[in-house]
């Protein structure tokens, strides 16, 4: 069962100072959908997930959420971030906790959800360990947790295993992947990495080089379930040329663009 929002993004323009950064994305996330962004540096990619998350005000355009918000849910939409951000001082349960310290809720009611969270994201063993004591994978497993405790409609995620090693980064994919399948809540993931993008999407927006603009949607029909059997290779690696040509031309003019900035 769909546990989220629809998320529609409408004619949304955005520009810093005379940098024009985006331009004109029409997009449309639908419910428990996870849509990932890729494209080449300095696309646009982490300012269009701020506007979604509403960080950011967009020079023109409309962002806009469909649909009932979940039994339970206390904040419609939140964020995993790229650096983990924990509280250095605080446990691991303190810091899942942290989120749910401004909200109406016993202190009973807010141990329950941070166990039920722990236990979910397979942290329970560590609650009272400090971010110190973690590896990078469990600290960004804390990360999703904290985003996870106040049962969201809509998860941003921004390049949320970009500062993990390959195989923490693996591991931690299967993951979440696994809670995916049991969330269902609305997800966009910006990335750099195809091979992530195809392992968790069910469909990904390509954008282009500054100022971005959607290129392509491409739908992956596998179910992410299936999408380490051996039979689904070729049609994952047929999808991750037909990306990589989107954008390889593009990736090498932005790369000039942004060291030349």
């Amino acid at each position: 069962m769909n546990r989220g929002l629809e998320l529609t993004v409408a004619g949304l323009s955005h520009s810093y100072g005379d940098l024009r950064v985006l331009d004109g994305i029409d997009l449309t996330v639908r419910e428990g959908e996870l849509v990932a962004l890729i494209g080449p540096s300095g696309c646009g990619k982490s300012t269009l997930l701020s506007i979604m998350g509403g960080i950011l005000r967009p020079e023109t355009g409309s962002v806009l959420l469909g649909g009932r918000v979940p039994e339970g849910c206390l904040n419609p939409l939140t964020y995993v971030f790229q650096d983990f951000a924990l509280l250095p001082w605080r446990t691991v349960r303190g810091n899942v906790a942290l989120v749910l310290e401004h909200h109406a809720l016993s202190r009973d009611e807010r141990r329950a959800m941070v166990d039920d969270v722990l236990r979910r994201t397979g942290l329970l063993d560590f609650a009272e360990a400090l971010p110190r004591q973690l590896s990078g994978g469990m600290r960004q497993r804390v990360g999703i947790a904290r985003a996870l405790v106040v049962r969201p409609a809509v998860l941003l995620m921004d390049e949320p295993l970009s500062a993990l090693d390959a195989q923490t980064r693996e591991l931690l994919m299967e993951d979440l992947v696994s809670l995916w399948l049991r969330e269902r809540v609305t997800g966009v993931y910006v990335t750099h990495n195809l091979a992530e993008a195809l392992r968790l999407a069910d469909r990904i927006v390509v954008l282009s080089r500054r100022p971005g603009r959607i290129r392509d949607v491409v739908p992956v029909a596998i179910p992410q379930a299936e999408r380490t059997r051996p039979v689904a290779q070729g049609e994952l690696a047929a999808l991750n040329e037909r990306l990589w040509h989107l954008i390889k031309a593009e990736a090498q003019v932005a790369e000039r663009e942004v060291i030349d900035d």
